[in-house]
């Protein structure tokens, strides 16, 4: 029998270099609520988080480059998806 498989574990051990003078992933100054909603749900990192009023806080430190956000919300939610630029992003280590 094989124990499960801790996820947030993993991901842990994965290393990021945040871009912090030029975000790859810009939400719209006015996104689609529905939309925003979904990706809260959809982002495998959970880097979509609704807060108390409702609205959805998005924070691209953390992501994974999967492009779920991409393909769900380019033209509704999302003002720009692109992947980081050389030697940023996430450095997937295994162990």
């Amino acid at each position: 029998m094989t124990s499960p498989v801790n996820v947030d574990v993993k991901l842990g051990i994965n290393k990021f270099n945040v871009d912090e003078e030029q975000p790859h992933i810009l939400v719209k100054a006015q996104p689609d609520a529905r939309v925003m909603e979904l990706l809260t749900k959809a982002c495998p990192a959970g880097l979509y988080k609704k807060q108390e009023d409702g609205s959805v806080r998005f924070d691209y430190a953390g992501c994974l480059e999967c492009g779920t956000c991409r393909i769900l919300g380019m033209d509704s939610a999302l003002e720009k998806w692109e992947y980081p630029r050389g030697t940023f992003g996430i450095e997937y280590r295994y162990g």
